[in-house]
């Protein structure tokens, strides 16, 4: 870190203390040079995840959006709060961890519709008439006969 005073390349940490919640790492230093202390700030670098969606336009990732789309298909069905909090973050999660910084909203989809089918058949295909955008009783019934096929 370079010394603000005489912007010399070296210096040591003296203290260091979280700060912000834990989001950020507070940092004493001391000039190897000069010898003047002075403070930093460490803070996680994100890189924004961006959704594209069908007609190609873009958007950044939202974690609630994400929720939201999940409480809707579990409306009045026993699948706690926390169980779909927890399975957002997971789809959140295995998002960023991919190389890539730019998602379909298709993808994205079908991570919680495989969450859904997990918890709660039933939310699972509401989620899917939605998101598949089934067209008539026949493509409705496709998708439970696959859902019954694979018990």
């Amino acid at each position: 870190m370079k010394c603000p005073y005489c912007s010399y390349d070296e210096s040591k940490v003296i203290d260091s203390r979280p700060a912000d919640d834990g989001e950020r790492i507070r940092r004493r230093r001391e000039c190897l040079r000069c010898s003047k202390r002075f403070t930093t700030y460490e803070v996680v670098e994100t890189i924004p995840l961006i959704v594209v969606k069908s007609d190609k336009s873009r958007e950044p990732f939202e974690r609630d959006k994400l929720l939201r789309g999940l409480l809707r298909a579990c409306e009045k069905r026993p699948v706690p709060l926390k169980t779909l909090e927890t399975a957002a973050t997971e789809i959140e999660v295995s998002l960023q961890n991919s190389l890539d910084r730019e998602v379909t909203s298709k993808e994205i989809g079908e991570y919680a519709m495989d969450a859904l089918r997990k918890l709660d058949e039933v939310s699972y295909v509401r989620f899917a008439s939605v998101y598949r955008q089934f067209k008539d009783i026949n493509t409705f019934m496709e998708e439970l006969n696959k859902l019954l096929s694979e018990k």
